[in-house]
């Protein structure tokens, strides 16, 4: 977005509303290990630098250097342990879910079943990893808001377990430390899903965003060597838009199935 020519990408950060100069980038990078700070893949340098400042401020800033390289290491990390455990649980749900058609699938020890089923699932987040880099808006555009909706519900299904399980132990009055944050949760992912999905602001909506690149495309905005990515992205915002929806379906469902258990079926 910025560019890797130092003088262009001070320009563009300035132009946005923060003050910095050439000279201040180039002693940062000094301070981080590194030669440049510029044209980086993705945002990991830039959090990088910032939690590097905050230890630095707590602990002194002679180690700048290791605690930058220390958090690109945590961050490389934790995305890899991530992938990796949610492509075996993927895995999991998919040899689940087949298996209830084709039993023999549903056999977590059968390698046919293992090594299709992760190939499916390894293509499936694959897939976001490549609509992440060929967006010219950047990849953390696209990926991003996925991340955090999908997160936050994942924490709303797990308070929603720990609320049904504290009820049907006859536990209810201690309900309220696993339901009120449920209740919060809701409210919070409910109304940043459906803002994803249905705001008018093409910077916020996924539908309203396709429709306005649908739009530069018919008005001639969009020069002919760009309109085949620009089909592509208009497909990877209705594709979010629908994965978003579903999130919050699923989220829905396993809460009112939690309600509907705790207090409405016997035993």
């Amino acid at each position: 977005i910025v560019g890797g020519e130092a003088a262009g990408a001070i320009q563009k950060i300035n132009a946005w509303g923060f003050k910095v100069t050439v000279e201040e980038m180039e002693l940062l990078a000094k301070n981080m290990g590194e030669t440049s700070l510029f044209a980086r893949t993705g945002g990991a340098p830039s959090l990088a630098v910032g939690m590097a400042n905050i230890f630095g401020k707590a602990f002194g800033t002679n180690l700048l250097a290791m605690w930058y390289h220390f958090a690109i290491m945590f961050e490389a990390i934790f995305i890899l342990t991530t992938l990796d455990a949610g492509t075996r649980v993927g895995r999991f749900m998919l040899q689940d879910m087949i298996g209830n058609i084709y039993p023999k699938f549903g056999q977590t020890s059968w390698m046919p079943s293992i090594i299709l089923s992760s190939a499916i699932v390894v293509s499936c987040w694959g897939y976001f990893l490549y609509i992440g880099v060929i967006d010219p808006n950047g990849g953390v555009n696209i990926l991003w808001p996925l991340f955090g909706i999908a997160n936050q519900m994942l924490a709303a299904i797990a308070l929603s377990v720990g609320t049904g399980i504290l009820i049907k132990s006859n536990k209810l009055k201690y309900a309220w430390v696993t339901g009120l944050p449920l209740i919060w949760l809701m409210i919070v992912t409910t109304t940043a899903a459906y803002q994803k999905i249905f705001s008018q602001d093409i910077r916020i909506g996924f539908i309203a965003a396709a429709r306005d690149l649908s739009e530069k495309i018919n008005v001639g905005l969009i020069e002919d060597s760009k309109i085949s990515i620009t089909y592509q992205l208009i497909f990877n915002q209705k594709l979010d838009a629908f994965i978003t929806l579903f999130l919050l379906i699923i989220l829905w469902t396993v809460v009112v199935d939690m309600l509907r258990i705790s207090f409405f079926k016997k035993n």
